[in-house]
Parts: structure tokens; C-alpha cells; sequence
């Protein structure tokens, strides 16, 4: 016992001294582009918290007219306010938008529609992870119906605003969970068998095969998509289990702060000369690798026409 907690004790001292450079190694890469985005309209959901309101932060930095699209309005009127104050952009604007509810979507894309004739860059960022099994108000499992249906509606009901104001971009959070994913066309919805790790791991390979299939079919439209790992992060997307809670913290040194882990959403909405990559998947502002279900045509193919049987749409 004593050799054990002598180790432990010799490992938390290392940890300590080298934290700095552990830190500055694991923050990853850094969106490097300069470009101001004076007269461009940003829709980013989610971006009440985490990652999403420091992408909101710094596209609003840019001169960009930023919707903070989310579920809690009193949770994101106080990120606009915070971030107009930060920013001295007035533009910061929010809008009521639950994905685990396509009512709610609906009637974001028909006010935003009617607001605004232009539209730039759609982040695609909100998400749950580890649910318990539930519900969306639709009937769809959670991670399924807010992570990969919600998005894929919403991008729906936005596109044609975005091929309008082309050159656009559409960039989806997903994840390196991706890898352990599987579609399991035999039980989507997981009433079969439920795991909340698989559920969420299925939704993020989902987010990379709705943008490999999308990319496909916006060629020659002067729109791009990207997915983004933006890394692991520090932020509320883990409250759901005690356990990365626990680990997060333990191991905070290696974690990303929401600041560093917005990067790679920014250089994928921002970075010029990108247009040839949509598409594909990055992880710290650069271009890498998927899993081989990811890659898979087929299954991206087959996933798309399931997702619009499930939402009643039609999208060729």
C-alpha cells in the first residue's frame, strides 16, 4: 500500500511540473486564418455553452451577425450578453431551438427564414452524450434524434438560404467516438438492446457519414460541409456520467478548454482553400483519419434515405 500511494505521489509531482508543456501540447491546433466577417450571418446551435459559445465569441469578434440557436433561452440571452460585452458586436442574437423536437426546428428555420435573406455558415454543434435511454418528443432515441436527425432537419430546412449566399460552409461536431461506431440499421432506435456508449458512438459516426453524403450532393452548389473532432473537452457535455465527471477532472491537464476546443470548427468555417476538402473529417484544424465505416458509401447512402423516412422529407 505504501509503494502504491509512493508512486501515485511520485506521478502527481511529475504531473504538476510538467503540466505547462502537457498543457500546451494537448491544447491542440489553432484556427490561424485573419479573415473578418463584416455583413456575414452565422447560425451556430447550441452555442449557449462549451464549445459553442467560444465559437460564437470568436466568429462575433470577426464582425459576423451570430444566431445563438438553443433549447434554454435564459442560458443563452446570457451568453449574448456576455459575448456582445467581450466582442462590442451587437449582433449576437438568440433563437428559440430544441433538436429533440422537430416542431421546435420547424419553427426556428421558418422565423430565421423570414429574418434573414442571407446565410454563411451553419455549425451544426449541440449535442447529449450517455443519456439514459429516452425519447425525443418525436419518438426517436435521444442521441439519435438530437445529435444526427435534429441537424440533418434543420441543414434541410436552411439549405437552400445557404446555396443563395454561396460561397457557404456547413460544419457538423462530431467525434473520435466515431471510430467504435456502428449504424445498426436493425435497431436504430435501440429498443432492442440499449447502451448509452453505443448509442452516442452510432450518432457521431452518423454526423461524419451525413457530411461525407452531403458533400456529394452539394457539388456544384458553392456550399461545403466538414465534420470537426474538436477534441476532448472540458464542458457539460459529459454531466451525464460520474464517471468521466470524475476523470475530467482528475486528468484536467489533458483535457481542452472550450476555448481550444472550438479551433477546429472555426478553421474549418474560416480557413480558405478548404473548398476541395468538404466532406471530409479534421481533428486540430487539419485534415485526418476516419474509420472505415466512415468511409463507407453505401451505408452513408442507405442512412440518408433512412433519415428521411424517419422525418418525412424528401431530399434528392
Amino acid at each position: 500500500m505504501l509503494v502504491v500511494l509512493g508512486l501515485l505521489t511520485c506521478f502527481l509531482s511529475v504531473l504538476y511540473v510538467t503540466a505547462p508543456s502537457i498543457r500546451k501540447f494537448f491544447a491542440g491546433g489553432v484556427c490561424q486564418t485573419n479573415i473578418q466577417l463584416p455583413g456575414k450571418v452565422v447560425v451556430i446551435t447550441g452555442a449557449n455553452t462549451g464549445i459553442g459559445k467560444e465559437t460564437a465569441r470568436e466568429l462575433a469578434r470577426r464582425g459576423a451577425r451570430v444566431y445563438i440557436a438553443c433549447r434554454d433561452i435564459l442560458k443563452g440571452e446570457s451568453a449574448a450578453s456576455e459575448i456582445r460585452a467581450d466582442t462590442k458586436n451587437s449582433q449576437v442574437l438568440v433563437r428559440k431551438l430544441d433538436l429533440s423536437d422537430t416542431k421546435s426546428i420547424r419553427a426556428f428555420a421558418e422565423g430565421f427564414l423570414a429574418e434573414e435573406k442571407q446565410l454563411h455558415i451553419l455549425i451544426n454543434n449541440a449535442g447529449v452524450m450517455l443519456c439514459p435511454q429516452s425519447k425525443t418528443a418525436d419518438g426517436f432515441e435521444t442521441h439519435l434524434g438530437v445529435n444526427h436527425l435534429g441537424h440533418f432537419l434543420l441543414t434541410y430546412l436552411l439549405l437552400e438560404r445557404l446555396k443563395e449566399s454561396a460561397p457557404a460552409r456547413v460544419v457538423n461536431l462530431a467525434s473520435v467516438a466515431h471510430y467504435v461506431g456502428k449504424i445498426r440499421f436493425h435497431d436504430l432506435q435501440g429498443e432492442k438492446y440499449y447502451c448509452s456508449s453505443f448509442a452516442y458512438c452510432q450518432s457521431k459516426l452518423a454526423n461524419v457519414l451525413f457530411t461525407r453524403e452531403l458533400a456529394k450532393r452539394l457539388q456544384g452548389t458553392g456550399v461545403t460541409t466538414y465534420a470537426v473532432h474538436p477534441g476532448i473537452v472540458s464542458s457539460e457535455l459529459v454531466r451525464h456520467s460520474f464517471l468521466l465527471c470524475l476523470l475530467w477532472r482528475l486528468f484536467s491537464v489533458f483535457v481542452k478548454s472550450a476555448r481550444e476546443g472550438a479551433q477546429t470548427s472555426l478553421h474549418c468555417a474560416l480557413a480558405e482553400g478548404l473548398e476541395p476538402l468538404s466532406g471530409k473529417y479534421f481533428s486540430d484544424c487539419k485534415r485526418t483519419w476516419v474509420s472505415p465505416r466512415a468511409r463507407n458509401n453505401k451505408t452513408a447512402q442507405r442512412l440518408w434515405n433512412v433519415s428521411c423516412e424517419l422525418l418525412g422529407i424528401q431530399w434528392e
